[in-house]
């Protein structure tokens, strides 16, 4: 029977029977992992108020039928009180797991993405940082991480340097006028994508309503969207930026 104690981020939970609740976690050394927490939803139970989406957790699991682990010990990592105490930020969390959610394969150990998971959720938490451009941010190094980082400095087509007026997901980045498809790219939405992408982060998380922040949430939810091969519940109608 196969034992797994490993760190983890709790996607998302659903209930089961009349006591129990099924989570999908995502594990540092497992990958994404389906569990049973039996009893969970008992008001005496120690691990229904540990399992819940967004925390970060310590769980020691075995294998039950299938596929599916049961929970035998879970507890909290990380306490993430800041960002529990506010919609914006839950709101963006689960923008974040979501993506997570929606890789197609199970059981497949990814340290990089759980680090960059666990700074991600880290990054909400913190009152001096806006939760408005973290998802769209997360995309971005998600993309990076599986080999498809933005073109954004030159044409992604023809390599030309400016100027830049449209961006593409399926392509990979930005156009020249020549090239252009995809949808139309103001100055300040490919100026914030650069800062974005390229190592002034923190800083965008700190102004306020950086110009061309809906627009590039826009961009980099339809690039995320276009890897995945589907559509996230979380970016339908986004706030700003109709789709």
């Amino acid at each position: 029977m196969r034992e797994l104690a490993d760190e983890a981020v709790v996607l998302r939970t659903w209930p089961e029977g009349e006591a129990d609740r099924t989570a999908t976690l995502f594990t540092r050394t497992a990958g994404r992992v389906r569990v049973l927490a039996k009893g969970a939803r008992k008001p005496t139970s120690r691990l229904g108020a540990a399992l819940e989406p967004l925390a970060v957790v310590r769980v020691d699991l075995v294998q039950g039928r299938g596929e599916r682990y049961i929970v035998r010990h879970v507890a909290r990592v990380e306490h993430l009180a800041t960002l529990r105490a506010s919609y914006e930020r839950i709101a963006a969390g689960f923008a974040i797991v979501e993506a997570v959610d929606a890789t197609p394969a199970d059981h497949l150990a990814d340290e990089a993405r759980f680090a960059l998971l666990v700074r991600v959720l880290r990054a909400l938490d913190d009152s001096a940082l806006r939760p408005d451009l973290v998802p769209a941010a997360f995309y971005a190094r998600l993309l990076a991480l599986d080999g498809l980082a933005l073109v954004l400095d030159a044409c992604v087509n023809c390599g030309r340097v400016e100027p830049l007026v449209a961006f593409d997901a399926a392509t990979g980045g930005a156009l020249c006028p020549e090239c252009r498809r995809g949808r139309p790219l103001s100055a300040p939405a490919l100026a914030l994508l650069r800062r974005i992408t390229g190592g002034d982060l923190a800083n965008v998380l700190r102004e306020e309503d950086p110009p061309g922040s809906a627009e590039a949430r826009a961009l980099l939810g339809g690039a995320i969207e276009e890897h995945l091969g589907r559509r996230l519940r979380t970016l339908a109608d986004p706030p700003g930026a109709p789709r």
